[in-house]
């Protein structure tokens, strides 16, 4: 009995109907509160036409993909008991976890900020991590920093 590497929802998960992309669809399931898809839905799209208004030099999907690619971390500090001491032992992170990683830093970024509508926050997020910058990045360089200044515990990385 093998560890699988995704999950059961990655498995019947369909692309989104407007742009055909599984990372997408995983976005807006992720976005969802209660079962209230359609809703979801609506903030998403509703987000990437805001994107596509402010940055016009590409296209909103091409933005969100390399808003997704920019958040994911390539390290990160995860606990390890040895000799009764615990240790943050930083780690490389696999593919599955940092898109997951990833999606739910910017959804929790845009939920964070307040005063504006849910689709002017993710489309600023959107934006903003796809020009390196934002609350989304920051939580990766944080995450970043920690298994940096961890580097020491690396040998207990088994």
């Amino acid at each position: 009995m093998g560890a699988k590497s995704f999950t059961v929802s990655h498995t019947h998960l369909k692309p989104d109907p407007v742009y055909q992309s599984l990372v997408i669809a995983k976005f807006i399931n992720c976005l969802m509160h209660s079962g209230k898809k359609a809703t979801a839905q609506r903030v998403f799209y509703g987000a990437l036409e805001l994107v596509a208004q402010r940055v016009k030099e590409a296209k909103p999907n091409e933005i969100f993909e390399t808003a997704i690619n920019n958040v994911k971390p390539n390290l990160e500090t995860r606990s390890r008991r040895v000799g009764g001491q615990n240790y943050q032992v930083p780690m490389a992170v696999g593919q599955q976890r940092q898109q997951s990683l990833a999606i739910r830093w910017l959804i929790e970024a845009a939920r964070t900020k307040k005063g504006k509508p849910m689709v002017e926050r993710l489309a600023e997020e959107i934006v903003a991590a796809s020009k390196r910058e934002g609350a989304a990045m920051q939580t990766r360089e944080n995450v970043h920093k920690m298994a940096e200044a961890n580097r020491a515990f690396a040998h207990f990385a088994w």
